[in-house]
């Protein structure tokens, strides 16, 4: 007795998640998907939180003056045997681990958005938590960001996957989970969720704005608690006394679009000319290079956020500058480009304030340049290196606008960050950061209008379910209690078998027109005249991007929706056919 009501009210609440899931399915689910882009944003932070712990803590703890970025003050041969030591364990953790996943990060990401519906795996979640650590208590020149966009993403596909939601939903907590790892790494909410639309998703719609909205503020509110509400950079004030101070900003956009050029293709060429090396050598290399730079440059090292700070100050002369320009951009290029797992964001911070701090000292010695603006040039450096290298203006410009909280950045920040974009873009022909480590790995991304409207839509939302599964021979009496029950499909066949699809239109004319033949007779619902179609089968929570590809490839006229249940059983929904997936997408 206790066990059948058990298992009733189980398949009550199996039916319920299932309506829930079809409700999902909506593009406009928006209650829903709110509630689920705040619980994506809670779970994101967590574990950004606890990777920021491991990463910055570990460092406090063994570099002198507990600072999780003083590999200055190590020895000579400290600073070359850590990177190695790192090295070799990120070797270690690839060659056993990794089962042939070798780019993570963003990248990662738009490959998973882009040919699996945003799934990402929990090995390649593993990897990328323990494996950008390892990088960076290493000393490696690798950023936080991108693991944390990555890690942030993995958390809403993994929450989507424990819950089985359909893939449009899918999508958008990737998208969740990306602007709360910006949000979380920067205390800049804003822009992460643009961060996020531009980059990742590449759409800005309602029904995607909304939640990846609340997931930046849940995200920062978790973070904030943990670690304070303070910046990531201590700026000092900045501001623009006229129009002519215009005028090196525009230099410096020309100027840093060539730096993000040259990155990027620094990057390119170290990916290119390593592909056929094995994982593990590569990544050694990558130690054994960053060793020799630490020797030399420790400034570079490591996030590298301690120097950033410097710079915004104008701490460094123009000939360190120099070096650590150009130190960082073939470091970072190194590691990025042999596969050590790590981010660029960073570094292309790192990067724009040097660049920046140098434009400002140099620009000191021309007429028309304010004194004393290294902190605004330094900033606007930042800005301009993110849009060049990420392509992501503006992401940049908010960011910049959120870490000065200060206006005055909006005028000089809008053009600068167009100058670098349009200049590694349109003048060197480059594309993201991203999408060049996506084409060194074979790999292609893509997002026309029409799959983007496609893949915001799931089957179940579509999907007529009208439908009635019956066997092969089907007595008449049943035959005609099956039509009062008001199906539009009959699905013909047991599960295992060949099974088609007819309108049920077909059979009540048949019956029609055999009145007087016996009731218990059977019925071959494959012996008289009728429309029937071949169909594949298609989860309950895929797309309709996915159905209609599915649709192409087999050349069949109707698809049937399944699920698996916990039980092992296959539960039929619905019936999708292409004149379906044309409404919606028209709608």
């Amino acid at each position: 007795m206790t066990t059948g009501w058990i298992s009733t009210f189980g398949a009550r609440v199996a039916d319920r998640l299932d309506e829930v899931r079809i409700r999902l399915a909506r593009p406009n689910a928006l209650i829903s998907l709110s509630l689920l882009g705040l619980l994506t944003g809670v779970l994101a932070a967590g574990v950004i939180v606890l990777f920021r712990l491991a990463a910055e803590g570990v460092p406090g703890l063994i570099l002198p003056g507990h600072s999780a970025e003083n590999f200055e003050a190590l020895g000579v041969e400290v600073r070359f045997v850590l990177p190695v030591v790192a090295a070799l364990l990120l070797a270690a953790m690839f060659r056993w681990l990794s089962r042939g996943i070798h780019v993570l990060g963003v990248a990662h990401v738009l490959e998973r958005m882009d040919r699996h519906q945003g799934r990402i795996s929990s090995r390649a979640f593993s990897l990328q938590f323990f494996g950008a650590v390892l990088a960076i208590v290493g000393g490696h020149s690798v950023g936080r960001e991108g693991p944390h966009v990555f890690l942030g993403a993995a958390a809403g596909s993994l929450l989507a996957k424990r819950l089985m939601l359909p893939n449009n939903v899918v999508r958008t907590l990737v998208g969740c989970g990306t602007a709360a790892g910006i949000a979380a790494s920067f205390n800049t909410p804003l822009a992460g969720v643009i961060f996020a639309l531009e980059v990742v998703m590449m759409e800005y719609s309602v029904s995607s704005f909304i939640p990846v909205i609340l997931s930046a503020v849940s995200a920062t509110a978790v973070a904030n608690a943990v670690f304070g509400n303070h910046p990531a950079f201590n700026l000092p004030s900045v501001h623009i006394g006229s129009l002519w101070d215009l005028v090196p900003v525009v230099a410096l956009g020309v100027v840093a679009g060539a730096v993000s050029a040259a990155f990027i293709q620094s990057v390119q060429t170290v990916a290119a000319r390593s592909a056929r090396i094995a994982i593990e050598w590569r990544l050694l290399a990558a130690g054994l290079l960053m060793g020799v730079v630490g020797i030399f440059l420790p400034e570079v090292m490591g996030i590298g956020y301690d120097s950033v700070d410097t710079a915004l100050h104008g701490g460094f002369t123009l000939s360190l500058l120099v070096l650590l320009l150009v130190g960082k951009v073939l470091a970072t290029s190194a590691c990025i480009g042999l596969g050590v797992p790590g981010g660029s964001i960073g570094p292309a911070i790192f990067i724009g304030a040097m660049l920046g701090a140098l434009f400002a000292g140099l620009a000191e010695f021309l007429p028309l340049t304010p004194v004393n603006q290294v902190g605004l040039f330094a900033l606007l450096g930042m800005g301009a290196m993110m849009s060049g290298t990420l392509q992501a203006p503006l992401a940049a410009l908010v960011a910049m606008l959120e870490l000065t909280d200060n206006p005055e950045i909006i005028l000089p920040g809008m053009l600068v960050v167009v100058i670098s974009g349009l200049t590694s873009s349109e003048v060197f022909g480059k594309e993201s950061m991203f999408v060049t480590m996506l084409r060194s790995s074979g790999l292609r991304v893509g997002n026309d209008p029409l799959s983007q409207a496609l893949r915001s839509i799931g089957v179940a939302s579509v999907m007529d379910r009208r439908l009635v599964q019956v066997g092969r021979k089907t007595p008449r009496a049943r035959a005609m209690e099956l039509l009062q029950s008001g199906p539009k499909y009959l699905l013909i066949g047991a599960e295992g078998e060949t099974q088609v699809l007819m309108p049920s239109a077909y059979l009540a004319s048949f019956l029609t027109a055999e009145e007087s033949a016996d009731n218990k007779e059977s019925i071959d619902l494959m012996s008289f005249p009728a429309q029937r179609w071949n169909v594949a089968a298609i989860g309950l929570q895929a797309n309709l991007q996915e159905a209609s590809e599915l649709l192409a490839r087999h050349a069949i006229e109707a698809l049937v929706v399944k699920r698996h249940t916990a039980a092992g059983i296959q539960r039929v929904y619905g019936v999708l056919t292409p004149e379906m997936v044309e409404s919606a997408y028209r709608r």
